[in-house]
């Protein structure tokens, strides 16, 4: 999803690339089973590396709506194309996520599932664009403190937080069922990591980085470096004394601390490339980053679904290129070094286009 501001920053696609080319890297190792732990999701409470790769893309969604939609409210321009055209984004993003689930589905035997991380893109993008229109700033703010607030409070009035008990599971497992990420039709109990409830702390990150790209178009970085500051405090403290942090219930301590990071690499990457000419690494997934991640999941779901001698093609190819590294340097290198040259190969490819000018948006 482009940044369609005309005044647009290099920063701002070098952090969303950046943050593509992580989640190809964390979604493709050569082996599930062999992974260092800064490379894979935390078990339950907790945050890991990879675990910041999601967030920090909502936070850039928000990012974008205010640097294409802040100068149209400026100028008093009519909004109804601009909320015409988002909302028809959100919904193409919505029918790639669905095809894309069916692709998974039907390469690796899986159900279908309804929800997922373009689905969570979409509903995002919309949500936030609306409010980003049609509602004041300040009401924004206040709109942020009620999510964080009552989303908690309602994580609390469940029985716990377990990964199938906890209030927005048991939601998800209800109104889903089967097509749940995980589902026991005998017990009833199933989660769902892109879920209903859960969809409230998304829309937090996205709106705080709604606010953060307020103060960018206006090239205010002190109240960014210090929001980033105590959001990623609060989210330890929150995480510490209250609630943990949480990536499949998204926890408000998860969306303030994630959020704080977030904000604080945007302003570092937008003092070093913006006002210092930094290179703009990362600014080629930036671009075209529909492009990246859905081109990336089909590559992942043929190279595992097409089957020759009985195994998939991921098989032959990563025990004929990486078999090697696991004698001198483990399993969880070559599992790794796997990834990386996926990373490696779209890089290329991002580059090829770049040059021909072809951006894809959808």
């Amino acid at each position: 999803m482009s940044n369609t501001n005309p005044q647009r920053l290099d920063s701002v696609d070098a952090l969303r690339g950046l943050t593509v080319a992580a989640m190809i890297f964390v979604n493709d190792p050569g082996d599930w089973s062999h992974l260092w732990w800064p490379f894979e999701h935390a078990e339950w409470h907790g945050c890991t590396p990879t675990d910041l790769v999601f967030p920090t893309f909502l936070f850039i969604v928000g990012v974008a709506l205010a640097l294409a939609g802040g100068p149209k409210l400026d100028a008093g321009s009519d909004l109804a194309a601009l909320q015409r055209a988002w909302w028809g984004r959100a919904l193409r993003i919505v029918l790639l996520g669905w095809a894309l689930a069916a692709l998974i589905a039907f390469s690796f035997g899986h159900h279908w599932r309804p929800l997922g991380v373009l689905q969570r893109i979409a509903i995002c993008f919309g949500g936030v664009g609306w409010l980003y229109l049609h509602v004041s700033p300040r009401a924004r703010w206040g709109l942020l403190a009620a999510l964080l607030v009552g989303y908690g409070l309602l994580l609390n009035a469940g029985a716990d937080l377990g990964r199938d008990t906890s209030l927005p599971s048991r939601v998800d497992a209800t109104l889903l069922g089967p097509f749940a990420y995980r589902y026991d039709p005998a017990t009833g109990l199933g989660y769902e990591p892109e879920g209903l409830l859960s969809t409230l702390g998304a829309l937090a990150t996205t709106l705080f980085g709604a606010a953060c790209g307020d103060w960018l178009r206006r090239r205010e970085l002190r109240p960014i470096v210090i929001a980033g500051l105590m959001a990623a405090l609060a989210g330890v403290a929150l995480h510490l004394l209250w609630q943990p942090m949480n990536k499949a219930l998204w926890t408000p301590a998860f969306v303030l601390f994630t959020g704080g990071l977030a904000a604080l690499a945007l302003v570092l990457l937008h003092t070093a490339i913006d006002r210092h000419g930094a290179p703009p690494i990362g600014r080629r997934f930036g671009v075209n980053a529909i492009t990246a991640y859905a081109g990336s999941m089909v590559m992942v779901c043929l190279m595992y679904g097409v089957k020759w001698q009985g195994r998939s093609l991921h098989g032959h190819l990563f025990d004929a290129g990486f078999a090697w590294l696991v004698p001198s340097f483990g399993p969880e290198a070559a599992s790794h070094a796997w990834a990386l040259v996926q990373v490696v190969f779209w890089w290329a490819v991002l580059r090829w286009m770049d040059a021909k000018k072809l951006r894809i948006s959808i």
